[in-house]
């Protein structure tokens, strides 16, 4: 069914042969892949990608935010083409990036006020939003810095913080953006001990320069790579085979124009 609601057999993600154009050329070309809820838990893909305009273009794609310019996908089983399926898949999903450190407002913002800010912004009823804040702030041990600015926050805490402004609302979809990147071991172990927690919840989709530090954190990996979203292939399943899907993912051979 080809329409802006939600097909709840469909899988978190289910990308064919989608690609984005900036101006006169292809910035992100991604084989067909599928993202599959697994029997345990929460579905979950690394994708080892630098910093770049296909990351941000592929960060836009499953979030809402932006149009394929070919192929087809859904996400949360929405269709990303439409205009009702990026608002339907906007309200269910969370960005956490990591950011270069904030200054200004936001530097002298307080955590608990960042986080209420995401929450109002998210449509949620007053009184659920208070519950929702404090619920957050204390699932991810943040509520002794509910109350310090968030520019003076350590590194470990502004990056839970940007976690619980992703979470606040309950995505059924949690991006992480480089979140993992650039941490101290001890830190980078206790990031991933949280986020590992929050898949109870929400399927993750996590982009990183280490496959290390999202191996800690997703079942498999996959890479983008020169613009092109790559995958391992599937030499046990014969050509054409529509069943026998690994647990996390299926990638299929597609044609990239």
């Amino acid at each position: 069914m080809e329409s802006g609601h939600a097909v709840t057999a469909f899988a978190p993600v289910h990308s064919a042969g989608v690609g984005v154009r900036y101006d006169s050329r292809w910035v992100l070309r991604m084989v067909s892949f599928r993202l599959d809820q697994p029997d345990l838990g929460s579905a979950s893909l690394g994708i080892v990608a630098p910093r770049s305009a296909a990351a941000t273009a592929l960060l836009g794609l499953l979030s809402g935010q932006i149009a394929p310019g070919y192929g087809r996908l859904r996400v949360l089983g929405y269709d990303v083409s439409l205009p009702a399926g990026r608002a339907a898949v906007r309200r269910q999903t969370g960005t956490a990036s990591r950011a270069a450190r904030p200054v200004g407002l936001v530097a002298a913002t307080r955590i608990r006020s960042l986080v209420e800010r995401a929450a109002r912004r998210s449509g949620q009823p007053g009184s659920d939003r208070h519950l929702l804040v404090a619920a957050i702030l204390d699932r991810l041990a943040l509520t002794p810095w509910a109350d310090v600015a968030f520019g003076a926050a350590p590194e470990l805490i502004a990056r839970k913080a940007r976690l619980a402004v992703a979470c606040v609302h309950q995505p059924k979809l949690l991006l992480i953006d480089s979140l993992l990147d650039h941490l101290q071991p001890l830190d980078l172990t206790v990031l991933a001990d949280v986020i590992r927690d929050l898949k109870r919840d929400t399927a993750v989709i996590a982009l990183g320069a280490s496959a290390h530090s999202l191996g800690l954190i997703c079942d498999e990996n996959i890479a983008l790579r020169g613009g092109i979203l790559l995958g391992r292939p599937r030499s046990d399943l014969p050509d054409g085979s529509p069943g026998g899907y690994p647990s996390a993912h299926l990638i299929e051979a597609a044609e990239i124009p």
